[in-house]
C-alpha cells in the first residue's frame, strides 16, 4: 500500500510540475491573493483557431487590494505593455487604451471571481516567444509565464 501511495503522490507531482496543456483550445488559469499564477507555462495546439483562458481569482481580498488580470503578448511587448499600463492606473486597468501589443486581456478581477477571454491564434506564430502577465501595480515582475503554439 506504502508504493501505491508512493507513486501515486510521485504521478501527481510529476502532472502538477509539467505544462499546463490544452487539448480542446481551452486553459484554466488561476491566480490567488499571492502574487503568481497557478502555471508558468500554457501551450495551445497550433490547431486551435481560437483559444480561451478561463481566470479565476481563487483569493478573498477584492480587487481593489489585490485585483489581477490575465494580459498575453510578445515577449518583447511586456515591460513596455507594463509601463504604459503603469501610467494607465487603476482608472485605466492597468492596461493602455486600445494597446495594438495587446494580443488578450481579461478584466481585472478579485477574490472569488471569475472572467474569460477568448482570441483568435490565427496571427501568433509557432516560433514567436510570449508571455501572459499581470498588468495591476507591476505584478508582472513576479506574475508571468510563457504561452506557445504547439505542433
Amino acid at each position: 500500500m506504502k508504493i501505491i501511495t508512493r507513486l501515486a503522490l510521485t504521478l501527481v507531482t510529476v502532472i502538477s510540475s509539467q505544462a499546463v496543456f490544452a487539448d480542446d483550445c481551452t486553459v484554466d488559469v488561476e491566480a490567488g491573493d499571492a502574487l503568481s499564477f497557478n502555471t508558468t507555462k500554457i501551450e495551445i495546439p497550433a490547431s486551435c483557431a481560437n483559444a480561451t483562458i478561463n481566470f479565476k481569482h481563487t483569493g478573498r481580498l477584492p480587487a481593489a487590494a489585490m485585483g489581477h488580470n490575465w494580459v498575453l503578448s510578445k515577449t518583447a511587448d511586456l515591460q513596455p505593455i507594463q509601463n504604459d499600463g503603469n501610467v494607465a492606473g487603476a482608472a485605466g486597468g492597468y492596461l493602455k487604451a486600445d494597446d495594438p501589443r495587446v494580443i488578450a486581456a481579461t478584466a481585472i478581477i478579485g477574490g472569488g471571481e471569475s472572467t474569460s477571454v477568448t482570441f483568435a491564434t490565427a496571427g501568433l506564430n509557432a516560433g514567436e516567444a510570449y508571455s501572459f502577465f499581470c498588468t495591476v501595480m507591476s505584478h508582472s515582475v513576479v506574475m508571468k509565464g510563457t504561452f506557445a503554439l504547439k505542433g
